[in-house]
């Protein structure tokens, strides 16, 4: 039985989300947090402050001023992202601290602080759904609110970092059969490495970008590709157009310039696995806990932008299949190039070992990958050489 500080008539909950619907959409970042703690008053679920994650996912944020900065590797609301679950803990004075994930679809944005007197299912079921309404509230005002970027960052970022950032998607996205998630470091002086994935009906395409140089030069050649590959993505080419497309813009507006790459295309409902490799290195497979290093190796190709150059030939477009489970992960050569102060590489082996490690003890692939990027910096005391990017693809078909 619901006690009576719970029991708000159906009527009254209703007209209460309402209005917070409506406040979301003409709040500004300031007036956000009012808007939300009117609600969770009315609701009986205590005062309301949210946390998002910083760029380099170690510590959860608070949006409003005046809230610490909470570790996520040392604290309850650390697991509540790392786990995507919900965490409740007791306080001294009797009442209840209930955490819980700010998920937009695959991606993890932070997470929800909310202290009440007590919890029963109505509250939480009140708690689940405040908390998926300010994903999206979060993730459509982001665009637009620089709010949310000022809060996510702990010091300033270069220039040719700021450009580049503008054009990467979310870190992650998914749906019920596969999910993609990246990674990116250094945080702030990212140089020519970029992302990019997305779905156009059954179909997933991801894409990783390494372009030569680490100054603003490099930062535009890899923007120039990506928008190439979105712009011929969206008139509905087919991967060889859509490469195409990449090395003839970068031949037109950067002559001088060449990236390496790697476009990929996999059909969500069979596993069938598309794939062309311009002079990157080879994408890896990991099936049932073992590294196939040799799995997606194909003759090389040149890198982007130089094939009118070098060769008449068209770019060759490969195909294989995945099996249920399978992790396709894309990498720059930053990744298992960084050296210790031995002078000792990271290496693939250490690379791969990592990800299986932590999909058997269990992880979601995001936190699998932000395990692994923090290994990386950890080996070079956070200071890379290179930069460093990981996409990593887990399909997961439905079973029959």
């Amino acid at each position: 039985m619901v006690d009576a500080n719970v029991s708000t008539s159906a009527e009254s909950a209703e007209q209460s989300l309402e209005e917070l619907l409506r406040a979301t959409h003409e709040a500004s970042p300031a007036e956000l947090p009012v808007a939300v703690d009117r609600y969770t008053e009315a609701m009986n679920l205590g005062r309301a402050v949210v946390f998002l994650i910083d760029l380099r996912q170690r510590l959860l944020m608070p949006l409003e001023e005046g809230e610490p900065r909470l570790e996520l590797d040392h604290s309850l609301a650390g697991f509540a992202y790392r786990t995507d679950s919900v965490r409740v803990e007791e306080e001294g004075t009797g009442g209840l601290t209930v955490w819980l994930p700010l998920m937009n679809g695959a991606e993890r944005l932070g997470v929800l602080q909310l202290r009440m007197a007590s919890l029963d299912g109505l509250r939480l079921w009140r708690c689940r759904t405040l908390a998926s309404l300010l994903a999206l509230v979060i993730t459509s005002k982001r665009t637009y609110i620089d709010t949310f970027a000022q809060r996510t960052r702990t010091r300033s970022m270069q220039l040719p970092t700021e450009m580049l950032r503008a054009f990467l998607p979310p870190r992650s996205i998914g749906t019920g059969r596969v999910v993609s998630t990246a990674v990116v470091e250094p945080a702030y002086e990212l140089g020519g490495d970029a992302f990019d994935h997305s779905f156009t009906e059954d179909v997933l395409h991801a894409t990783i970008l390494d372009a030569m140089g680490h100054d603003l030069a490099s930062g535009l050649t890899t923007s120039v590709a990506m928008a190439g590959s979105r712009n011929a993505r969206r008139t509905g080419a087919d991967l060889a157009a859509l490469v195409t497309t990449v090395d003839e813009a970068l031949a037109k507006w950067l002559p001088d310039q060449f990236c390496t790459g790697v476009f990929l295309q996999l059909h969500m409902p069979s596993g069938a696995l598309r794939w062309s490799n311009c002079g990157h290195p080879t994408p890896l497979v990991i099936r049932r806990q073992r590294l196939l290093d040799k799995e997606l190796e194909r003759p090389a190709e040149p890198p982007l932008g130089l094939p009118a150059r070098l060769s008449d030939a068209p770019r060759q477009i490969y195909e294989t299949t995945l099996e249920p489970g399978d992790r396709v992960l894309l990498y720059t050569d930053g990744v298992v190039e960084s050296r210790d102060e031995g002078g000792e590489q990271f290496g693939l082996e250490r690379f791969a070992d990592h990800i299986i490690r932590s999909t058997a003890a269990g992880q979601n692939a995001p936190e699998v990958l932000r395990l692994l990027i923090h290994a990386i910096l950890d080996y070079r005391h956070s200071e890379l050489s290179d930069d460093a990017t990981i996409l990593m693809i887990e399909w997961h078909p439905p079973g029959p």
